[in-house]
Parts: structure tokens; sequence; C-alpha cells
């Protein structure tokens, strides 16, 4: 039997899944080991009983200055950013995919400026949008949208156009309207697509966020990462990163959930 056709069982899948992971652990604990024995002073690769103590320090112990458990608050002030930039995205995007996808005098005018928008590296204008909103929430919310919005425009506006014309030309003898075959035929047959691109937004949206946290800010993950770098505080930084991590592989396990529950017919497992 050809490789391409052999599927692993439950436990060779389990093991497979775990195999990347524990690689990766064993590859860092032996680096921090042979670093630590040569320089116990060593914080660039901290000990793994450290960035656990680390993180135990970082979920449970209050700020001396706040009394505030520092991550905690920085982890809803980042997600209310990204979860307004993210949906702000979505809802522009399927707006203007619809419009771009079905109306061709539309098509014909943003298409192609959409497309031009979308080369543009988000980062170089961030300090325009510091000049324009400020140092506020605004600004770090307005990159996240300039950063992913084109993408989901122009991937939902191809979804819209792979819609076979004749589903279209039956509504229309039907007697639909144009808003009622947006609504009614085209968008539930987008909005599976939607997800799967937000899921591959997510991302990038991390990272505008970061940097815009980075740059100014006062609470949020991003900010607390490069507050303590000048202090070389490696199982801190490790600790937030981690956390970054299991934050995104959560978002995007929650969105594939709700994708295989509402429209299980379009599932890839990916």
């Amino acid at each position: 039997m050809r490789l391409i056709n052999r599927e692993p069982g439950a436990a060779l899948k389990a093991a497979l899944v775990a195999l990347p992971f524990v690689l990766v652990f064993i590859a860092y604990a032996i680096g921090s080991e042979i670093r630590l024995a040569e320089n116990p002073q060593d914080r660039l690769l901290p000990a793994p009983s450290t960035i656990a103590a680390t993180a135990e320090r970082l979920f449970t112990e209050p700020d001396r200055r706040s009394d505030r458990i520092l991550l905690w608050h920085d982890t809803a002030a980042s997600l209310f950013r990204l979860g307004l930039g993210v949906a702000i995205s979505a809802a522009l995007a399927t707006i203007l995919g619809l419009l771009i996808g079905l109306l061709p005098h539309v098509r014909a005018s943003l298409a192609s400026f959409v497309a031009v928008v979308s080369m543009i590296p988000p980062l170089a204008v961030l300090p325009i949008l510091f000049i324009v909103f400020g140092l506020g929430e605004t600004s770090k919310v307005v990159l996240i949208v300039v950063g992913i919005l084109p993408f989901l425009v122009r991937d939902l506006s191809a979804r819209v156009m792979e819609i076979p014309r004749e589903m279209i030309v039956k509504a229309e003898t039907l007697g639909a309207s144009s808003l009622v075959i947006a609504l009614r035929v085209v968008l539930p047959q987008l909005l599976p697509r939607l997800i799967q691109a937000v899921r591959l937004s997510l991302g990038p949206a991390w990272l505008f966020l970061i940097a815009a946290e980075a740059i100014a800010s006062e609470q949020g993950l991003g900010y607390r990462i490069f507050l303590v770098r000048r202090f070389l505080a490696m199982d801190v930084i490790l600790v937030y990163v981690l956390w970054i991590t299991l934050l995104a592989f959560l978002m995007d396990l929650a969105l594939r959930r709700l994708s295989r529950r509402l429209f299980p017919w379009t599932e890839t497992g990916l």
C-alpha cells in the first residue's frame, strides 16, 4: 500500500501530534543545561523549572505596586483590542465581499483598489495611525483592521464570484431582488469561508497587536514583553510568549469547532 493511502491509528496519531512538541522541549532543555553549566548566571535560556516557577508567580501573585495580577490584566486588554479589531474587519469584509463579488460596478471600482491597498505593509503606516488617532486604543484597533481587512475582502469576494451563476439565475427567475439574492443565496455560502478566513488572519492580527502595544501602550501582552526585555527577563518573556501561543491556539480551535458545528460539509480538518 502506498504511503499516501495509509492513515495512522488513534494511538499513533496522538504520538505523532506530541512528537514535535517533545522534540522542541528536549532541544531547549539540553541547550539550557549546556549554557547554565558554563555560566550558572546565564539568563538567555532559563531552565524549564525556572520558567514553570515564573509562570506560577505571574498567574497567581499580584503586583506589589498595583495589587493586581498583571498577566490577567494584560490578557484582558490584548484580547479586547484583538477581538474588536477582528470583529470590525470581519463585518466590513463580509459587506465589501458581497458588494464586490455580486455587483460589477462595485467590482470595477473597488477590486483594484483593495488589491493595491493589500500590498501596503501595515506596520509601515503605524506612525501615521498614531499621529491621526493618537496613542490610545483606537490606533491599535485600526492597525489590526488595516492589516487584515484587505486580505479578508479579497478572499470573500473571490468566494462570492466562485458561486455558480446558475444559482443566481434561478433566484432571479423566481423574482428575487439583488438584496434577497445577497442575503438568502450568497451569504449562507459565504459564512463558512468567512470563518476560515478569520482563522487564517489571526496570526497577522496578533502580530499587529503586539507591535502596536510594544510601541505605545501602558498594558497588554506585547507591552509587557517589551517592558521586561530591558532587564533580560527571559523567563517572563517566554511565559508571555507561550501564553500568547496558547491563546491563539484556543481561538483557532474555537473557530474550527464553530465551523464544524454550523457547516460540517465544509470542514477540512485543518
